[in-house]
Order: C-alpha cells, then structure tokens, then sequence
C-alpha cells in the first residue's frame, strides 16, 4: 500500500478528496439505486453498487495514466483529438435516437457499454483552447486571425451537441468564454463572439420551431423546463417537487443512511437528483460536507493554477478544472431549485460511467501539471543540497 502512494504524483490533497467522494458515493448510489431496480423488476439494488464500483475502479486507472504522462503532450493530441470528437458527435447525431418523443442523440454503445460523446468532446476542446491561448500569450492578434484556429472548432463542436444536450452546450460555451478572458484574449472580440452564439442560438431555435420533425420536440423541452422553474404552477415539475420533499424530510441530521423514502419515487435519484437523496439522509451536516469538499477541490485547483510551470499549465488546469466545480454546483441548485433542470450529474458521487471517466480524465491532467511543479521543486532541492553550490554561494 505504502508503495501504491509513493507512485501517486501530484497535489497529495486532490489525490485526497477524489478519494474521499468516491468512498463516499457508494452510500447515495447504493440507497438511490432502489428505484432502478424497482423499474427493471429484481428488486436488488447491489448490482448497481457493483456496476457503479467498477465505473469508479476504470475511472481511477485511467486517472492514474493519465496523471503519469508529462502534461505538455495533450497540446499535440487536442490538436488530433479535435477531428476525432467531431467524427464522433456525427456520428451519435446519426443514430437519431429519441427517448419519448424526443431527440436524444448522446450516446454510443462501445463494446456494450454506452458513452456520452459530448464529455469528451468537452474536455477535448478546453484543452486545445488553453493549447491556442497559451500560443498567443502576449501577442497582438486580430480578430480575423483567431476565427478560424480558435473560435471554428468551439462552434463546430457546440454545433453538434445543441440539438440533443443544451445545458452541455451552454455549459461549455461558458468555460470556453471564461477561459479566454482569463487567458487575455481581447474583450472587445469576446463580445462579437457572445453576439455570433446568441445568434446562432436564436437561428437554431427558429429553425427547430418551423421544423419540428429535424429536431424532434427539444426546444419544447427546453422551453418546458424554464416554464416549470419560473411559473407558480408546480403540476408538471415532479422532479423538483419531490426533490424539495426529499430535502425538506432531511432537516439538520438527515434520516439516515439507507432510509430515505424519495428514492422510490423520484426520477433518476442515482444521477441527476442524488444531491437531493443526499441531504434526505444526511442532512444539512451532509450537504455542507458534499458543497464544502467541492470548494476545497475548486481551492487546490486554483493553487495547481498558480503554481504552474508554463502558460499552458495555467489555462488546461483551469479550462478541464472548472467544468468539475461548476457542473457540481449547477446539480445542487437544480435540486434545491435555484436552477432549471438540467440534466449534469453531481462528479465522482453520481452513477454513470462516461461523467465518471471523463472527470477523471480532466483530474489526471490537473495532477500531470502539479507533478511537473513538484519535479521542478524536487530538482532545484537536490541543486541546492550540493555541497559545491553551498560552498559557491558562500564564497
């Protein structure tokens, strides 16, 4: 065991708290996963356990490969990367999937096993635009010359997740803008960009309005969901509804592991509203601890950030880090109602094996950096511990 950490590089406290949500999730997943088996008609919840462990387990081997290979060789590979997600979300656009009556077009089978193409896509892209700002850094540059090698691939790739994943799309949209405005790039072109997006959202609307059959009732769903989250009239936001239930059943302590009652009858409460199964049973004492250890990863994330080595270091820790901290805080609000629904899963706790992957895709990079850090740390140490440079400087 104690050799197992010695090969872990990296910020030791991130290593930490991965670790800790991932223990932790077993007691949610295990408890929510009761309404799955209710609908497929076993009645036994531990096969969900096992699945969503070996989710966790291919997760933290691809985490611990990943952290193992010098960071500044995903700048080449988003570059190859970028054509191959684009195939990729073509290719899940194609199969035309439709989950009741609507266009759901997010998923692949791989070898039996299903894959959200568009987390990929994500990660992919915020690495080759942290890749393209780093490139630029303290250059002058125009408009014109970023349109193509920047700003094509956010809107193509944006382009193909929209008509089957809005609140991906949006979510992506707004890391990328954060990105490039913490990595210099001129606010006066950030705000042609936000103009062009909003344009083409509007087109894109418009067009799924005169052309239902293209886009098979998704902007009515969209549409339906901000109804329900602004409107007085809580009849079709069921969801929400017994969520609000689940949390206000939880108090300060929660009822228990194991006990809530809302698993049985709200929706998708191993993913999308586990938070709310949560704070059922935990508490208030459990949902300051879920929120708390997100801020305290959002915390290391920024010194890994500060301390980087290179320009490049900087912009991909924040551009994969902040996705992990803002889709964790957007699946909290939906289920406490401060946000629409939208669909994110709560990172490293809630079942489904592509967010799982991917989230530890992006932490493996974040801990590629910090091991550059410490290599360097280590290397100036050893120079310095040399008896012949203490004897120099002493001269």
């Amino acid at each position: 065991m104690k050799r197992i950490f010695q090969n872990l590089k990296g910020d030791k406290f991130i290593w930490a708290i991965v670790g800790l949500l991932a223990i932790f999730s077993f007691i949610p997943v295990y408890s929510a996963s009761s309404n799955l088996a209710y609908l497929q008609g076993d009645g036994s919840t531990f096969k969900y356990l096992l699945k969503h462990g070996a989710h966790l387990f291919l997760g933290f081997i691809l985490l611990y490969v990943i952290h193992k290979v010098p960071y500044r060789f995903f700048r080449g590979l988003s570059i190859i990367m970028i054509p191959v997600v684009i195939l990729l979300l073509l290719y899940t656009m194609a199969q035309g999937t439709t989950i009741d009556g609507a266009n759901a077009s997010r998923w692949i089978n791989v070898g039996g096993l299903s894959f959200q193409t568009s987390t990929l896509a994500s990660v992919v892209l915020m690495v080759y635009v942290a890749r393209y700002l780093s490139k630029i850094h303290n250059k002058a540059i125009t408009f014109k010359e970023t349109l193509l090698p920047l700003w094509l691939p956010v809107f193509v790739i944006l382009a193909l997740i929209l008509p089957a994943n809005f609140s991906t799309t949006a979510i992506v949209f707004a890391m990328v803008v954060v990105l490039v405005f913490l990595g210099g790039y001129p606010l006066k072109y950030l705000g042609v960009i936000l103009g062009i997006g909003l344009v083409m959202l509007t087109i894109f609307i418009l067009s799924a309005k005169a052309f239902p059959g293209v886009f098979p009732n998704r902007v009515d769903t969209w549409i339906s969901r901000v109804e329900n989250f602004t409107s007085d009239d809580d009849t079709d936001a069921y969801q929400i509804e017994k969520a609000k239930i689940a949390i206000a059943t939880g108090g300060i302590t929660g009822t228990g592991a194991g006990k809530s009652v809302q698993r049985n009858f709200l929706p998708q409460s191993s993913s999308d509203f586990i938070y709310a199964i949560i704070v059922e049973e935990l508490g208030l004492i459990g949902a300051f601890g879920v929120m708390i250890a997100y801020l305290l990863l959002l915390f290391r994330l920024t010194i890994v950030a500060t301390k980087a080595d290179s320009v490049f270091g900087k912009l991909v820790v924040i551009g994969v880090g902040l996705p992990i901290i803002f889709q964790a805080l957007i699946n909290m609000a939906v289920a406490v109602e401060l946000f629409p629904v939208t669909g994110q899963t709560l990172p490293l706790i809630s079942s489904g094996g592509t967010s799982i992957w991917m989230t530890c895709l992006s932490l493996g990079i974040i801990l590629s950096v910090s091991a550059k850090r410490e290599a360097i740390k280590q290397m100036e140490s050893e120079e310095s511990d040399n008896p012949l440079d203490i004897l120099s400087e002493a001269i």
